[in-house]
């Protein structure tokens, strides 16, 4: 999944034809196509990390949400889009211990 997210957001970010026509259909403007590819790869590169992987799969899974309701309304393809939202969610939910783990306050005892 890590590979699939690094190579769609060096797409956006290399300025794949394809990815900025993409975005002009959207018509949200290209400015989005690059914050997409950073946080895409981004999520990917943190994918790679245990403790860090729950909650970058929980980022891909809004980045997928986008990219469905996006597909939706330009008439395109939504498969490939699903797929990975899927399974963002799952690793995502099989992560939700460690990802909480990260937003508890420490205490006293644990910052010494």
């Amino acid at each position: 999944m890590a590979i699939v997210f690094v190579m769609a957001g060096a797409a956006k970010l290399g300025g794949a034809d394809q990815m900025i026509e993409l975005f002009e259909d959207i018509g949200v403007g290209q400015w989005f196509r690059y914050v997409t590819g950073v946080v895409e790869v981004i999520g990917a590169l943190g994918l790679l990390v245990p403790r860090l992987a729950g909650l970058a799969a929980l980022g891909l899974v809004g980045v997928m949400l986008g990219a469905v309701i996006a597909n939706v309304f330009i008439d395109n393809s939504m498969l490939e889009a699903v797929a990975l939202l899927l399974l963002a969610a799952v690793v995502a939910w099989g992560r939700r211990d460690r990802t909480a783990v990260l937003f508890r306050p420490k205490s006293a005892a644990e910052v010494v």
